[in-house]
C-alpha cells in the first residue's frame, strides 16, 4: 500500500458514499437529474480512483489492461438512440451481475475449503442473486431487442419447476454454509441460478419488462451489497444497498401503478395475445383524420393534453411533438403532457424523451395530476400510446389489464389517435378507445404525421 494512502481510501470512499446518495436523491427529480447524474458518476471515479491504492493490488498492468477493454466496449454500447436505452439498462444490468458472480466464485475457491458461515452465506447469496440476474437481463435485453419472442412463453407446471429449480439453489447452499469442504456442489449452485435467470424471463411479456429491468436492478444491487459483506468493503455495501433499495421500491411503484402484485408480475404471463378478442371487434368502425382535419382542431381548441408512448419513442417523433407545443403555445393553446408512469420500456421513459427535446418540466403531469384534468380538456393527444390508455382497464372485468390505473384520455372531449394500424399493444389486446365516437384515429408514422400538422398550423388557422 502506498504511505498513507489508508486514510486517502477512507475519506475518498466515505465522500464517494455521499455522491451516490446524493445522486439518488437528485435523480428523484427532473429538475435536478442532470446534477444527479454528475454526482455519481463523480463518486464512482473516486470509488474507483481509491480502490486503485488497495494494498492488494499486485499488478497495475491487467487493471489497465481492463480499464482499456472496458472502454473500448463501452464507449459504442452508450452511444445508442432512446428506443435501445432499455435494452441497453438490462445489458448493464448483466455485466454488472457477470462481475458480481465471478468475484464470489474467485472467493470462494481462493478461501475454501475453510469458509467462515457468515462468508459463505452472504457468499452464496451472492452469487445465486447475481447468476439469476446475469441471464435474466440478458433475456430481458433480448425479448427488448426482438432477438427473442416478446411475448410469454408458458407451460403446465411453470412456476413449480421454477420455484424448485431455486429451492435446489438455496438447498445447496445451506449445505455449502454447514459443509464448505463439499466444494463439488458449488458449480450447480450457480449453474442452476443461472437457469433459473432463463426461466424466469420466459414467462414474462413485453408489457411487464419495465418492472422486470427495475426488479432485476435490484437484484444486482443486492448482490453487490452482499459482495461487499465477503470483501469487507463498506463502499460496496452502502452502494449495493442504495441500489437494490431504489431498485425494490421503484418495482413496488410500478406494481402499484398496474395495479399488479410482484408475484402476478413474474407469475402471470402477462402480455400473452388475445386473439379471439382481437378478432371479434376487428370488423368495428373506427373514425379517421387527416393532418388537416386534426389541426383545425387542435387550432380551435382551449387545452390540449399530449398522452406520449412508445410510439413516439420508436418514431423518435419527441423533437416534432416539441414543435407542435411550441406552435400551439403560441396560439395561446394550454398544451400540457399526461405521463403514465409505466409508458415506454423502461421506468422514466417518456419523461427522458421529452426532456431531450427541451420540453418544459412544468408541462409534465404524471397520472394523478393529469386524470383530473381531462373531463375539461378539449384535445387528448395520444401518440402511440396503447395499454396506457386502454379504458378496458376501467370497465371490462375479464381484461388482463383490468384494475389497471390508466389516463383517462376517454373522458376528454375529442380524442385523437396517432397510430400506425389498429394491432394491439404490447399486452396484446385490443383497445376500446379506437371505437368511440369522439376518437379520431390518425393513422401513420408518429414522427411523420405530427410533422404534417405542424406544417398546416405554421401555414394558416388561427386559435379559436
Amino acid at each position: 500500500m502506498i504511505p498513507g494512502s489508508e486514510y486517502v481510501i477512507e475519506i475518498t470512499y466515505i465522500v464517494a458514499a455521499v455522491l451516490f446518495i446524493l445522486a439518488l436523491k437528485w435523480l428523484s427529480s427532473p429538475v435536478t437529474a442532470r446534477r444527479g447524474v454528475w454526482a455519481g458518476e463523480a463518486g464512482m471515479v473516486l470509488a474507483v480512483a481509491g480502490t486503485l491504492l488497495y494494498h492488494g493490488i499486485v499488478d497495475y498492468k491487467w487493471l489497465a489492461i481492463g480499464l482499456v477493454l472496458g472502454a473500448i466496449i463501452g464507449v459504442p454500447l452508450g452511444n445508442v438512440g432512446m428506443t435501445a436505452v432499455p435494452q441497453r439498462t438490462a445489458l448493464s444490468h448483466a455485466f454488472g451481475a457477470l462481475c458480481v458472480t465471478l468475484v464470489g466464485t474467485a472467493e470462494f475457491y481462493l478461501r475454501a475449503p475453510n469458509v467462515p458461515p457468515f462468508v459463505m452465506s452472504v457468499l452464496s447469496l451472492e452469487v445465486i442473486l447475481g447468476g439469476l440476474t446475469v441471464t435474466g437481463s440478458l433475456m430481458a435485453a433480448g425479448k427488448l431487442q426482438e432477438i427473442l419472442p416478446q411475448r410469454p412463453i408458458t407451460y403446465k407446471g411453470q412456476n413449480f419447476v421454477n420455484l424448485t429449480m431455486l429451492a435446489i439453489a438455496v438447498a445447496i447452499a445451506v449445505r455449502l454454509v454447514l459443509h464448505p469442504e463439499e466444494m463439488v456442489l458449488y458449480p450447480f449452485m450457480v449453474g442452476i441460478a443461472l437457469v433459473f435467470g432463463v426461466m424466469m424471463i420466459v414467462p414474462i411479456g413485453g408489457a411487464d419488462m419495465p418492472t422486470v429491468i427495475s426488479l432485476l436492478n435490484s437484484y444486482a444491487g443486492l448482490s453487490a451489497a452482499a459482495m461487499g459483506f465477503v470483501l469487507n468493503s463498506k463502499l460496496l455495501i452502502v452502494a449495493g444497498s442504495l441500489d437494490g433499495a431504489s431498485g425494490f421500491i421503484l418495482s413496488v411503484n410500478m406494481s402499484k401503478a398496474m395495479n399488479r402484485s410482484f408475484s402476478n408480475v413474474l407469475f402471470g404471463a402477462f402480455g400473452q395475445v388475445q386473439t379471439s378478442a382481437a378478432a371479434a371487434v376487428e370488423a368495428r368502425p373506427v373514425h379517421s383524420a387527416t393532418p388537416e382535419e386534426a389541426a383545425a382542431i387542435l387550432s380551435a381548441a382551449n387545452k390540449v393534453v399530449i398522452v406520449p408512448g412508445y410510439g413516439m419513442a420508436v418514431a423518435q417523433a419527441q423533437h416534432k411533438v416539441r414543435e407542435l407545443y411550441d406552435v400551439l403555445t403560441k396560439k395561446g393553446v394550454d398544451v400540457k403532457f399526461g405521463i403514465h408512469p409505466v409508458a415506454g420500456r423502461m421506468p422514466g421513459h417518456m419523461n427522458v424523451l421529452l426532456a431531450e427535446a427541451d420540453i418544459p418540466y412544468d408541462k409534465l403531469m404524471d397520472m394523478d395530476e393529469a386524470n383530473p384534468d381531462f373531463p375539461q380538456t378539449d384535445v387528448a393527444l395520444v401518440i402511440g400510446a396503447n395499454d396506457v390508455t386502454n379504458p378496458a382497464a376501467r370497465t371490462d372485468v375479464g381484461s388482463p389489464i383490468y384494475g389497471m390505473p390508466i389516463l383517462d384520455v376517454d373522458k376528454a372531449r375529442t380524442v385523437m389517435v396517432i397510430k400506425r394500424s389498429m394491432s394491439p399493444g404490447f399486452a396484446g389486446i385490443d383497445n376500446p378507445l379506437y371505437y368511440l365516437d369522439n376518437t379520431l384515429m390518425l393513422f401513420g408514422d408518429a414522427k411523420a404525421f405530427v410533422g404534417s400538422i405542424v406544417r398546416e398550423l405554421t401555414g394558416g388557422g388561427g386559435h379559436g
